[in-house]
């Protein structure tokens, strides 16, 4: 049997509207800073991935529709497949040096990472 729920709080801040016109504010929005003030890590990783090689970027700090515009940028740059969760950009393959050079000429601050 599940925990017994004494109040509302234990919800978890869950809240059910009957009216169809509500619209909910999410007071937590995250501003995403400006390119010059990220501070981005490029790593090349195979951990978990059947050998093959991928580039990952990490350090976004903002919010994911800004972290998964910025992922779609370096996907069509380098013609290939890849993924935005967590504040890292994973990209299949071993593009680090191409996409380095992309975000310095985007404003953004790059640092190299591991062989």
């Amino acid at each position: 049997m599940g925990k017994k729920l004494n109040s509302l709080e234990d919800l978890g801040g869950f809240v059910f509207s009957t009216n169809k016109d509500f619209e909910f504010e999410n007071e937590e929005s995250i501003e995403t800073p400006a390119n010059r003030e990220q501070r981005l890590e490029a790593h090349l990783d195979k951990k978990n991935r059947g050998g093959k090689v991928a580039t990952v970027i990490k350090g976004f700090e903002g919010n994911e529709e800004d972290l998964k515009t910025l992922a779609k940028k370096l996907k069509t740059l380098c013609g290939v497949g890849g993924t935005a969760k967590d504040g890292e950009i994973i990209i299949q393959g071993n593009f680090r040096d191409k996409i380095m050079d992309y975000l310095i000429k985007d404003g953004y601050k790059v640092k190299r990472v591991g062989g």
